[in-house]
């Protein structure tokens, strides 16, 4: 059985940290696919599917969440075509039921949010309000708007930067260039969702295929691709509507609930959906759900679930954002679509830290409009539980517009010369021992530096948008340059001279001056880039902005990874101590330092840039009095629950600590603490009563 089988209860420590140190590096790739390059990979419910494990287990073992953890990220980076924009207020994505269980445990939780009877009163399962919203599939985008005017839009991209394309959605006639009726905040940033009908979808690809040009997979991706055309003429002549569902930033309140808000959009000169409904209770939003999945196909945009947001904003404010989801709403999806094709072959792809992972190739087959024609496999044992073979009719599933998975082999339709699927012992590429380790769902190669699959996948990880992001040197790039020679390690980008690309083809003058120029742009670049560029196993963004914010300086980064080789040193308890990094993590790090290569690779990137920049830390709301400060809660609160607090916390920039170490700024301090209280007054660290607290930040 392998790992991605196992039920929770059946799973050791070791095997849950293995487990989502797959999920974590699968769940980017697919976020990356999916969000930058308009081109996934496996389907909606796969995806989906891949999230819930990782939640589960984060559930099971909430002392083995990863920094880089899925349920902290949103998205991916934007890419380069478009002038990056920062968003005010992070665009979040939203958390996921599957079933009718999983709505009952999402409003249980917004009851455990809260404490006090007047609050619990107003979210008792019968009377709670709710807005309930079909969930368009489509591109997400924020309208920002000073005076009434509309003076940008952008692309959601990672969530807090994204792709300024102002020109495109001024072309779309549901997006009004100034705002109609009054009361609308002097500045105000309206959200929803760009999409195409399925009448303009099909008319947009009998037209491309008309002209001899390649269809678009399903709406989605044609919406998509509509928005980010260069040339606004593109878009204009494209049929893209526009659905308001939510807003960001807004120079003053205007609505005490969502449905409120919904009106004004209205008023405002917007598009709302028609088909959302006020609901009151869990019963009465449970049957909406079943009444829009009934007359789902008979719609004239695709959706692919109902959003439920609790109505009352006050709450709405209270409850506030986990990492990367309001607590305040849910997406609630529907099942997903399955299909049967041959599996023609499997093939083996290596990743930058030696992965093998196997990839099922697919007699093209079209499942809900999208032409399918590979899966992951994810790793041997699923091909085992699954005996899947070569040559075998498989079922496959996907749900919304994406490439699926193999659900299941039906065995009466196998080939009589059907033999099992053997996993490779040695790597495809360099035909190094391929081993797994004790506890490991994945089988990596051994041959690390010399392996030309590995070197080559970390140099286009560390040109990435995500990292060095250089634009013009793309993957194809790395490889070519890497067989030439010219490129053997990060530095030696560095290096490269316009003169070396002379006679090379596909490169002229003037495209290798426009190279060379990226590449300089890049000899400046942060701390948080810098770490994440250097591919350093579990190390994602996420981590690697913590470690920015907690080293605040390479110097300083750089001695503290060395002086943590000695398990016994408080450079290695500092560094167990960050909230979010845990040991599997840090022995990650320090393996990392430990080899000489590695340390060599650092430091001869230092040589060759101008500067890594020291990390900024940015106060999430203005004049807080514990932005950038580190709070660790004990004991039982009284005024509010510990999710609330540390929910409050967080929103005022604050950095929520599990232990109490010597960086620690405040112990929060409630009835019957124990242990933490005694280690801060060791430790000399302030500690604060509740109403303290409360004093302090102003509550």
């Amino acid at each position: 059985m392998s790992l991605a089988e196992k039920s929770l209860e059946t799973l050791t420590e070791t095997e849950a940290a293995a487990e989502l140190e797959r999920l974590a590096g699968e769940i980017a790739r697919h976020d990356k696919l999916y969000h930058e390059q308009d081109a996934p990979e496996i389907s909606d419910g796969d995806y989906d599917l891949l999230r819930r494990r990782n939640n589960a287990i984060e559930a099971h073992f909430p002392e083995l969440i990863r920094a880089d953890s899925p349920s902290r990220k949103v998205g991916a980076a934007p890419s380069s075509g478009f002038a990056k924009v920062r968003h005010s207020k992070p665009m979040l994505s939203l958390d996921n039921a599957f079933d009718e269980g999983d709505v009952y445990s999402f409003f249980a939780s917004v009851r455990n949010f809260f404490r006090r009877p007047e609050d619990l009163a107003r979210v008792d399962d019968k009377t709670i309000e709710v807005m309930a919203e079909p969930k368009i599939d489509g591109l997400s985008a924020s309208l920002r708007y000073e005076n009434g005017v509309l003076m940008l839009g952008a692309t959601r991209g990672d969530g807090v930067v994204g792709e300024d394309i102002t020109a495109n959605l001024k072309t779309l006639g549901t997006i009004p260039k100034k705002l109609s009726g009054k009361g609308w905040p002097a500045v105000i940033e309206i959200r929803g969702e760009v999409y195409l009908e399925r009448d303009g979808f099909f008319a947009l690809n009998a037209q491309r295929e008309k002209d001899g040009e390649p269809v678009f997979a399903n709406p989605r991706n044609a919406a998509a691709g509509s928005l980010r055309q260069l040339d606004v003429s593109i878009t204009a002549r494209r049929p893209l509507r526009f659905f308001a569902y939510a807003w960001g930033e807004a120079s003053e309140p205007f609505a005490k609930t969502h449905s409120e808000t919904l009106a004004h959009f209205k008023e405002w000169g917007f598009s709302t959906n028609d088909r959302s409904k006020l609901c009151h209770g869990i019963d009465e939003l449970l049957a909406f759900y079943a009444e829009i999945g009934a007359v789902r196909a008979e719609l004239p945009y695709d959706i692919d679930g109902v959003v439920y947001k609790v109505n009352d904003l006050g709450l709405q404010e209270r409850m506030g954002f986990a990492s990367r989801a309001p607590r305040w709403a849910l997406a609630h999806k529907f099942p997903a679509q399955q299909a049967q094709t041959v599996l023609t072959d499997i093939i083996i792809q290596v990743g930058r830290q030696g992965s093998l992972t196997p990839v099922a190739v697919l007699e093209p087959i079209t499942v809900g409009g999208v032409v399918v024609q590979r899966a992951t496999l994810h790793n041997e044992d699923e091909i085992q539980r699954k005996d899947v073979r070569p040559g075998d009719t498989v079922v496959i599933q996907r749900a919304g517009d994406v490439i699926p998975q193999v659900v299941s082999v039906i065995k009466e339709r196998r080939p009589t010369d059907s033999a099992p699927y053997v996993f490779p012992d040695h790597c495809p590429v360099c035909g190094s021992l391929a081993v797994r380790e004790e506890g490991q769902v994945a089988r990596r190669c051994t041959g690390g530096l010399i392996c030309d699959a590995q070197a080559v996948e970390r140099l286009k990880h560390f040109v990435s948008r995500d990292a060095f992001d250089i634009e013009g040197l793309g993957a194809k790039h790395i490889a070519a340059f890497w067989e030439e020679k010219l490129i053997q390690k990060p530095g030696d980008i560095f290096r490269l001279q316009a003169s070396q690309l002379d006679g090379r083809e596909g490169w002229g003058p003037l495209s290798a001056s426009n190279l060379i120029r990226a590449i300089e742009a890049r000899r400046v670049i942060s701390l948080d880039r810098f770490i994440y560029s250097l591919g350093i196993t579990q190390v994602g963004q996420a981590t690697a902005k913590l470690l920015a914010r907690y080293y605040r300086s390479f110097g300083n980064w750089v001695a503290e990874m060395e002086q943590a080789a000695d398990p016994e040193s408080e450079a290695w308890r500092a560094l167990n101590d960050i909230h979010g990094i845990g040991e599997s993590m840090a022995a990650d790090l320090v393996a990392f330092f430990r080899e000489p290569h590695n340390r060599d690779l650092v430091e001869d990137l230092r040589g060759v840039l101008k500067e890594i920049t020291d990390y900024e830390r940015v106060a999430v709301q203005a004049g807080s009095p514990i932005a950038g400060k580190s709070v660790v809660f004990t004991g039982t609160l009284t005024a509010m629950s510990r999710s609330e607090a540390k929910a409050r916390a967080e929103a005022l920039g604050a950095n929520v600590a599990g232990s109490v170490s010597g960086k620690t700024d405040y112990l929060i301090v409630g009835e019957d603490a124990g242990s933490k209280a005694e280690k801060a007054r060791a430790l000399g660290v302030k500690t604060l009563t509740e109403q303290e607290w409360l004093d302090l930040i102003g509550s």
